[in-house]
């Protein structure tokens, strides 16, 4: 129901408050009180290079070249516009809701999951056995995400120095814990401000905020809406596949294929013989959560809707991710990283000796790119760190061998896909 969330948002009544805007260090101002503290967080992130970037990086399809297909830049817009709806609806916090879903992906690999997928196995195969029960990941985008926000991602001060994002607590929670892979129904928030880096896996942490659950799900609407327009242009369905996706319209809420898909709508998400309409089924999804949610019950669809997306989900990975083309893709987006990471990898010397320019001399972009990345987050060359102004951590030790590993991972994932491809042109040509 409208405003049923109100008593429980995060403003200043909530005892969670102190603890939601708390930052890591004192957040420079520019002398004036316009923005609230979550407004100041999403123009940091909106500012960002790693954002920036999100705009040629894969969402289903590899580097598209197709400008109407979406890239993770627009699924975070999306996200960020379903979260917006709901949490306007139930009375939540806009501000804190828009500053979590459009930074949510800042760290997420180049070629999508498949690319995350690649990264961790890279890691996991040199330093354990991949094929051990509950290792848990080395790379994944949640904490990926929240690891660029705290340690990657610079802005300028009012003085030129290049500072790190420094979020509020509730924006880092929210990146970190958004993962809506997951299915569930009744999503409450926790009720403890732990250390975020002790989360050692995604989706088992709910989020500290109810604006954190509401872009959770949200994140799940908006793929599973999109997803299928997206599938569409690329010729990936059949007619097979929509009369699949009749039936589970039919099977799931009851509806006979000539009536209108939604109790909620007039026009309907799909008629028979008609394409799907993911507009009309992204609002659907939308006005039954905010009709089913409430502080009591938590952030749920009603039975119907549930089942509805659960099939959903199991028809788009049946027909859509695990489509030959992907698949093929796939091994081509393993050959471009893992050519990339093994290259790197033999840099390590000259890293530890200063001696960079020395190496990858006939790859100009991944030289160029490697030694800025080493200046700024390594000891590599300290006189130029402070030449450049920047103000950041040594996250990463050249002479340590897991650490340079993991140095050139984190490289890695803030890469959108071309310049992976191109990277690995460069190295394989002659």
């Amino acid at each position: 129901m409208e405003n049923s969330f109100a008593k429980v948002r995060t403003d200043e009544s909530n005892p969670k408050w102190e603890n939601s805007i708390k930052r890591q260090s004192s957040l420079y101002n520019r002398g004036n009180g316009i923005r609230s503290e979550f407004e100041r967080d999403y123009t940091r992130i909106l500012h960002c290079e790693a954002y920036r970037r999100l705009k040629h990086k894969t969402q289903v399809f590899f580097a598209t070249s197709n400008d109407h297909v979406c890239t993770r830049m627009e699924h975070v817009t999306h996200v960020a516009s379903v979260a917006s709806t709901i949490a306007k609806h139930l009375g939540l916090n806009q501000e804190l809701t828009q500053a979590i879903a459009i930074g949510h992906d800042i760290g997420h690999a180049p070629f999508g999951h498949t690319g995350e997928d690649i990264l961790n196995s890279l890691v996991t195969e040199k330093n354990e056995n991949p094929t051990a029960v509950n290792v848990p990941k080395k790379f994944w985008h949640e904490r990926n995400s929240l690891f660029f926000a705290d340690f990657i991602e610079t802005l300028q001060d009012p003085n030129g120095i290049e500072k790190t994002l420094d979020l509020t607590y509730a924006v880092r929670d929210g990146l970190i814990c958004h993962c809506g892979e997951i299915d569930q129904q009744g999503l409450k928030p926790r009720n403890e401000a732990i250390d975020l880096y002790e989360i050692k896996r995604p989706g088992y942490v709910q989020p500290y905020t109810w604006e954190g659950c509401i872009v959770k799900t949200s994140d799940k609407i908006a793929f599973l809406g999109r997803d299928i327009e997206d599938a569409r242009a690329y010729h990936i369905l059949d007619m097979a596949a929509y009369r699949q996706l009749r039936e589970i319209v039919g099977a799931t809420l009851g509806f006979g294929p000539e009536k209108s898909f939604s109790t909620h709508t007039t026009n309907g998400a799909f008629r028979s013989g008609r394409a799907v309409n993911t507009t009309t089924l992204i609002n659907d999804m939308i006005v039954d959560l905010c009709q089913e949610s409430s502080p009591e019950r938590g952030i749920c669809f009603s039975e119907p809707y549930f089942k509805f997306i659960h099939e959903l989900k199991r028809f788009s990975f049946a027909n859509i991710y695990n489509n030959w083309r992907l698949v093929e893709f796939t091994k081509y987006a393993r050959t471009v990283l893992s050519t990339i990471f093994n290259t790197l990898l033999k840099t390590q010397v000259y890293a530890q000796n200063h001696r960079m320019e020395q190496c990858l001399r006939y790859m100009p972009n991944l030289q160029k790119t490697f030694i800025s990345w080493l200046t700024k987050y390594t000891s590599y060359d300290e006189q130029r760190k402070k030449i450049l102004r920047y103000n950041t951590k040594n996250v990463f030790d050249v002479n340590d061998n897991e650490s340079f590993e993991k140095c050139i991972i984190e490289f890695m994932s803030g890469m959108t896909d071309q310049f992976a491809i191109t990277v690995y042109n460069e190295i394989i040509s002659f």
